[in-house]
């Protein structure tokens, strides 16, 4: 924080149809979730844009209902934003930004952040769903965008039993994209399908964090046990391999949906940050 000009750190959570955006981190020459949202700030706080930490980024296509990030912003243009309007800072910011937002953007609420929160190193968990119809005569055509479709009918208890076989603390690196200097170790705390009321599987996936691609290539590892041409230990032996599975298919990414960040108690948010930077590093 500059002495010179002080800031204040602000929560947002929002929500976003994952469509038309090329994921959520900023591209040149992109249209990203973090380049819209960063430049509408700049206009309603008359500033730079100002920089985005989102604690679950999202690739393209990917949507996201329970997405949080947080910013640093100066205290006097914060300060500045209900003008003559009676209403607080928090309720300004929320409906300056919704008149400049795109439709396929959702801000649920701005806040003052607790002190030590870090929207990515403070959460405890992630939480995402991933959508298949296995069912084409029950195809809806207004969910076409955040639905996939599978050729054979899936076994959700079958599909469900081998996530169960990878819960735990492993090395997931042969579900994720490798990144030089990037740690596949992750704890996964949930993995399992149901079928929704409209007859679509939907898979929960829960971890402390996800690397590039896991979540995709999980429900990937899960779909062919679910339609019977793989055994139900065949995504324990893909792990224990710890290298790609050729015969593991990355699904598409429309269907995947940030549904929420869980974070602890306002007196644990800096502990939780510094626990989970060192583990990073």
């Amino acid at each position: 924080m500059s002495e010179l000009t002080p800031e204040v750190r602000l929560r947002m959570d929002l929500a976003y149809d994952g469509t038309h955006f090329s994921g959520w981190a900023s591209q040149p020459g992109q249209r990203t979730v973090q380049q819209t949202v960063e430049h509408a700030w700049g206009l309603i706080l008359r500033i730079p844009p100002p920089r985005l930490t989102v604690g679950g980024r999202t690739d393209a296509g990917v949507h996201a209902r329970g997405s949080v990030a947080h910013l640093d912003v100066p205290v006097q243009g914060w300060e500045a934003l209900p003008g003559r309007s009676g209403r607080r800072p928090e309720q300004a910011a929320w409906h300056r930004l919704t008149g400049i937002l795109p439709a396929d953007i959702v801000v649920r609420s701005v806040r003052m952040a607790p002190p030590g929160f870090d929207a990515r190193f403070s959460a405890l968990r992630r939480r995402y769903s991933y959508r298949l119809n296995d069912r084409p005569e029950w195809a809806d055509p207004l969910r076409r965008h955040d639905t996939v479709p599978v050729g054979q009918p899936l076994d959700v208890l079958a599909m469900s039993g081998a996530g169960n076989t990878l819960l735990g603390l492993h090395d997931f690196a042969a579900f994720c994209r490798k990144r030089q200097g990037a740690s596949t170790t992750r704890t996964l705390l949930r993995f399992d399908f149901s079928r929704a009321p409209d007859g679509v599987v939907v898979g929960t996936v829960e971890a402390d964090a996800f690397c590039h691609s896991m979540v995709r290539a999980l429900v990937g590892v899960a779909v062919p046990v679910g339609q019977g041409r793989r055994d139900p230990d065949w995504p324990l032996r893909v792990l224990q391999g710890r290298t790609r599975d050729p015969g593991v298919r990355v699904m598409p990414a429309h269907g995947l949906c940030l549904e929420e960040i869980v974070y602890p108690p306002d007196a644990e948010l800096g502990a939780r940050a510094e626990t989970a930077r060192a583990l990073r590093d």
